[in-house]
């Protein structure tokens, strides 16, 4: 007789992750025989740097990188880290004490609550908001409570509307712009009223950074850290996933105030045995090598001529949309006469084989908006739009 599979409550709480279920769908549409144009996932199509494939194939074959890494990362990337903080940021971090190396950014930013929160505690979290800043809060048993992003906010937190017995109970506080999914971006001034609630009510600031490189018309996104005295109060998570076409190479890093780096990395030392060591040396050449503002500024430039074609044909359907200036998303209200964002992506779906993200896979406050990766070239994402046009033409 076989046993009776019980998972954990925490298993039985957890949503479907939203990039998984588009993936059955994408798989169902592609068995038909549908020529899918996929819109719907943050996952880059163009290769990882050639100066970077050759430093991991040069580091693979060297028999000292198939032992265990070390517990608290190799020396050479963290300081590639800390010495792109530098020059970038111009923030100055300590290497051994205040750079902690990742299974990606999305492990750090997962395994962040279990270090802080304790059951019964709240994490102040973005609504619309990348969906594991709440599923690592509800593993940790903590309760999530939404700070939520509108457009009359330009989609940044109101603090001022945040209960001050929700705050006096705030153990962290996740932020992330450039953002995920809305494309708004951050000033220096909003990032210093944070830092200055967060110290007043004792909370730590999450700042997921991964889409800093990638932005569009002169602007330059900002580190969190670079706010006077911020680090006293932030851990901010990157990744090279998105910055270096990365994404399946799992590395990520997490820099900020030392005894906040020091959980995480004991947390990290008792549950995984670190990223593998010729992929840190890989990722550290992708920091140091000097082609790597060259890159990056091709990867910008390709980005952003995606975005205008897109913006362009959205507009001329009359949805009012506006153009990022950092990330590879749009996000854009649902057109008149659909249910929900899920309806429409559905319907969009259905009739047209392009996958873009519902609204509401964000939160409740995603709720009538759909979120576009710009994730195929120029040409067909002129064809996904040609084709979401004459759906809604003929609706």
């Amino acid at each position: 007789m076989s046993i009776k599979i019980r998972p954990a409550e925490r298993i039985n709480n957890l949503p479907r992750y939203l990039f998984a279920e588009i993936d059955k769908k994408i798989k169902v549409a592609a068995e038909k025989g549908i020529d899918v144009i996929k819109l719907g996932i943050g996952d880059p199509d163009q290769p990882t740097p050639d100066y970077i494939i050759k430093k991991a194939m040069e580091e693979v074959q060297l028999p000292r990188n198939h032992t265990y890494p070390p517990d608290e990362g190799l020396a050479e990337f963290k300081l590639a880290v800390a010495n792109y903080y530098k020059q970038r940021h111009n923030v100055e971090l300590d290497p051994q004490k205040e750079v902690c190396v990742l299974l990606g950014s999305k492990e750090g930013i997962a395994h962040i609550s279990a270090c802080f929160v304790n059951p019964g505690d709240i994490n102040l979290v973005p609504d619309p908001g990348y969906p594991v800043y709440s599923i690592g809060t509800m593993f940790a048993g903590g309760e999530v409570v939404s700070m939520p992003l509108l457009a009359e906010n330009d989609f940044l937190p109101n603090l001022s509307a945040i209960d001050l017995k929700v705050a006096e109970r705030a153990k962290l506080m996740f932020l992330n712009y450039p953002n995920n999914p809305t494309g708004a971006e951050a000033s220096p001034e909003f990032f210093a009223r944070v830092s200055e609630f967060a110290r007043k009510h004792n909370i730590i600031v999450c700042h997921d950074q991964a889409y800093s490189e990638i932005a569009y018309d002169g602007y330059k996104p900002i580190s969190f850290l670079e706010v006077p005295e911020a680090k006293d109060v932030c851990i901010e998570f990157g990744s090279l996933s998105k910055t270096f076409n990365m994404t399946g190479w799992r590395i990520g890093y997490a820099v900020g105030r030392a005894e906040i780096i020091e959980v995480l990395s004991r947390y990290k030392t008792n549950i995984d045995s670190g990223t593998f060591k010729a992929i840190q040396y890989a990722g550290a050449e992708a920091f140091n090598n000097s082609a790597r503002e060259g890159f990056q500024a091709q990867l910008s430039a390709m980005y952003q001529e995606r975005r205008d074609v897109a913006v362009a044909a959205l507009q001329e359907m009359g949805i009012n949309v506006r153009a990022p200036k950092a990330t590879f998303y749009i996000w854009a209200p649902i057109p008149a006469g659909f249910a929900s964002s899920a309806d429409f992506v559905g319907h969009i779906l259905e009739e047209t084989g392009v996958v873009v993200t519902p609204g509401r896979g964000f939160g409740a406050y995603g709720e009538g908006y759909f979120r576009i990766a710009l994730t195929v070239d120029a040409k067909r994402m002129q064809e996904a739009m040609d084709r979401i046009k004459k759906a809604l033409a003929n609706r």
